[in-house]
């Protein structure tokens, strides 16, 4: 990597105050600044950082006015973090890519394989299985029968996608992530539980990315389904026949029970656990740690059970005044 500080501007339709000729040729965070690195200021309790970063350049917001000398050029933009996530971008995609296939990956003779693809050690591709061009399987992936992994999309090292199951084009699934697992579909039956087959798949949209060790499972009928540039953090569970709408986020340990329906944008924050058979409306935030047992219409909902947010930060005041309360109960009945 190696810009100047007007081409980067350029890219990103920026103003420069500073040296426009200045080279760049690493990334690195404003407290860790380098000879010849590129950072970012876009949350104020960074600011002092600034004042003494080695960087070259710092990307920063049109209406930051310096309190004191900047050692560095200044990148002004309209959105500071979100040019530099472009940037950022812009810098993987330019980053030399994987092609070819090991000749220690097993790939059934059925399997359509497209082209430019990167097929590491030890990858299985089932029978009826189909690549597309530009995809990425990284080593000990497993591929299985009839499995369809549309164009450009990338699965790192242990990914394993059970027989049916599609993905779309443009997505990325870190490793470990497991997609097509049977639901959890028991039967009690004489003290004992009888297994109900999951006959069904899981479809995943475009532009979809999903973390680490996180779990899609398979639908008992029909299909799970994951739309258009969802976005799943690390050990999330997505039990059967869940719907997830466009755009909606996961944060990390949040859990989905089977036949929930989200909507739409929604954000769903670390450690949420969602009720099965519920709908929640599009553009729905639900905070950390919330236990959502029904269905919610669109809003902002924290606590678990989980409420709206402004009646849940009333019974938190509350809450915190109870031993006091208390106190004073005991206090009372000792004194009649």
């Amino acid at each position: 990597m190696k810009y100047s500080v007007a081409q980067i501007a350029e890219l990103i339709s920026a103003e420069i105050v500073g040296d426009p000729n200045a080279e760049i040729t690493t990334i690195c965070k404003i407290e860790e600044g380098v000879p010849g690195g590129l950072t970012f200021l876009s949350n104020p309790k960074y600011t002092q950082y600034l004042y003494t970063t080695k960087a070259t350049a710092a990307i920063v917001n049109k209406d930051f006015v310096p309190e004191q000398e900047v050692p560095c050029t200044l990148i002004k933009v309209a959105n500071s973090y979100l040019a530099f996530a472009q940037l950022l971008n812009f810098y993987q995609q330019n980053k030399p890519r994987k092609t070819g296939i090991s000749d220690k990956a097993c790939i059934a003779p059925t399997a359509k394989i497209g082209q430019n693809v990167y097929i590491g050690e030890f990858v299985s591709v089932g029978d009826g299985a189909v690549i597309g061009d530009g995809a990425s399987l990284y080593p000990q992936t497993v591929i299985g029968d009839r499995v369809h992994i549309g164009d450009r999309t990338t699965l790192y090292a242990g990914v394993k996608v059970y027989e049916d199951c599609h993905i779309g084009t443009d997505c990325i699934l870190h490793a470990g992530a497991v997609i097509g697992a049977d639901g959890f579909g028991f039967a009690a039956q004489d003290g004992e539980y009888l297994k109900i087959p999951q006959i069904g798949n899981v479809e995943i949209g475009n532009h979809v990315e999903i973390g680490a060790n996180t779990c899609i499972d398979r639908a008992t009928m029909g299909s799970t389904r994951i739309h258009d540039h969802v976005k799943i953090d690390n050990l999330v569970q997505i039990a059967h026949n869940v719907t997830v709408g466009e755009g909606t986020a996961f944060a990390a340990q949040a859990g989905v029970a089977g036949s929930a329906k989200l909507g739409s944008r929604c954000i769903v924050a670390g450690q949420v656990g969602i009720s099965g058979h519920i709908t929640i409306d599009d553009g729905t935030i639900i905070g950390a740690q919330s236990g959502v047992t029904h269905s919610l219409k669109q809003g902002v909902y924290l606590g678990s059970p989980a409420l709206p947010a402004s009646e849940e930060r009333k019974l938190i005041v509350l809450r915190r005044k109870l031993p006091e309360l208390y106190q004073q109960y005991i206090n009372n009945k000792k004194n009649q």
